[in-house]
């Protein structure tokens, strides 16, 4: 899946809110109340769902959880994105919802790691 050369810890997107290498995505501001970072494996994703925002699927939700089964890193330009991003994480109950600065870039970058985006 990683390009020869391409260390699997180089940036391959990095914004504001996540970085993806080609072995990992980085959620910043993650925990609550320390502002943390979480880091998952590409491996250990099963799928992301990418959303068109709305209040049912976490448009306002700027940190937390509404429903305890979808935890969502601080973004306070949430309400303003393109997409909501939901990632399923094989053996975990828990979901992350995420957004992006660039949301395209991410699926299309997503999808050439092999991981299943839904939209």
């Amino acid at each position: 899946m990683i390009p020869d050369g391409e260390p699997a810890t180089a940036p391959l997107y990095r914004d504001q809110l996540v970085c993806i290498t080609g072995s990992a995505i980085t959620f910043f501001h993650y925990s609550f109340p320390l502002l943390a970072k979480k880091e998952v494996p590409l491996a250990g994703i099963d799928f992301i769902e990418a959303r068109v925002p709305s209040v049912a699927n976490g448009k306002w939700r700027i940190w937390g959880s509404g429903n305890l089964t979808t935890w969502f890193p601080l973004d306070a330009s949430r309400p303003r994105r393109d997409r909501i991003f939901v990632a399923t994480i094989r053996g975990r109950r828990t979901k992350i919802g995420f957004t992006v600065e660039d949301s395209a870039r991410v699926i299309a970058l997503l999808r050439s790691r092999g991981i299943d985006v839904r939209e």
